[in-house]
């Protein structure tokens, strides 16, 4: 099969591309940097260097091919992230129509069947709209949970205070996963004709508190705590990193919506796929970051 990977080589996009490649299918990588070409390469794959703000480049990456990976990369510089997400969606769909592509997976997420109050996962919500109303094309969107490499940005918070503080810590419990068991079920369903409209990944669901003790024990502090704090606490304190005022209000909208459980709503109505790494897995990663 030819399979279009979009995304680049990110956490996602590099094990995955990797999979499909030792499969024997035909993949391309659509990367926007040029020098990412010999990496590209190097896993068995092609590269398809350009812009996916072009959709006359996006046509001519999808032609011929049969199946999509769609995965819309953040975009932290936006003004409108909400309205980023559905100008790239609209891209690949119309490349889609344009191409005669049967079959597309995209990377949504957990939260995804809300269409208000989730902050950045409102562009999730909206690309699989935009998605689903593809006529002849079969879309599966894949709704994981919270990556586990998103740890990364709470280890300064970590080694310099102690602590980890969110506004939706203590005993919230949301599921966590690998990226490479993403990518696993990814690449089972792009090889597939067709499959479930949605599928849920996670590697583990745990709270907060359960969370910090398994990072704190890889740390050397295996009394580390997960402080819930309120909305204007976290936006007090990620104002002082100096992060714009909208990201700040979509990470904050996205925290109350983990802590009120109503990201989790629709996840606790299915059964998820559950992948093979536990945070125990990831924390010694987490512990360099930290040690670092």
């Amino acid at each position: 099969m030819k399979i279009v990977v979009t995304g680049s080589l990110g956490n996602v996009g590099k094990p995955l591309a990797t999979d499909l490649a030792n499969q024997g299918h035909d993949v391309i990588v659509i990367s926007s940097k040029e020098e990412k070409r010999k990496d590209i390469e190097q896993i068995g794959a092609k590269a398809a260097i350009g812009s996916i703000e072009d959709v006359n480049f996006l046509e001519s990456a999808f032609e011929g091919a049969n199946a999509i990976f769609a995965l819309i990369p953040p975009n932290m510089l936006e003004a409108d992230p909400r309205a980023y997400y559905k100008r790239i969606a609209n891209n690949y769909a119309n490349a889609v129509r344009k191409t005669g592509v049967k079959r597309l997976v995209q990377l949504s997420s957990v939260g995804a069947d809300l269409d208000s109050g989730t902050g950045f996962i409102l562009g999730s919500h909206d690309a699989e709209e935009i998605f689903n109303s593809l006529d002849g094309v079969s879309v599966t969107n894949l709704r994981p949970g919270y990556f586990y490499v998103n740890l990364f940005g709470l280890a300064d918070m970590v080694k310099h205070m102690g602590f980890i503080a969110t506004n939706y810590g203590g005993d919230t419990k949301f599921p966590m996963v690998d990226p490479a068991d993403i990518a696993t079920v990814a690449a089972e369903e792009l090889s597939k004709s067709g499959g479930e409209k949605v599928v849920y990944i996670s590697g583990e669901d745990i709270t907060a508190n359960e969370a910090a003790k398994k990072l704190g024990e890889a740390i050397g502090k295996p009394n580390l705590e997960w402080k819930k704090i309120d909305n204007e606490q976290m936006t007090a304190g990620l104002s002082q990193s100096g992060m714009p005022d909208v990201v700040i209000k979509n990470f904050v909208e996205m925290g109350h919506a983990i802590a009120t459980g109503a990201l989790r709503e629709d996840y606790d109505k299915h059964q998820p796929i559950i992948g093979k790494v536990k945070l125990k897995d990831f924390a010694p990663k987490f512990a360099a970051a930290v040690n670092g």
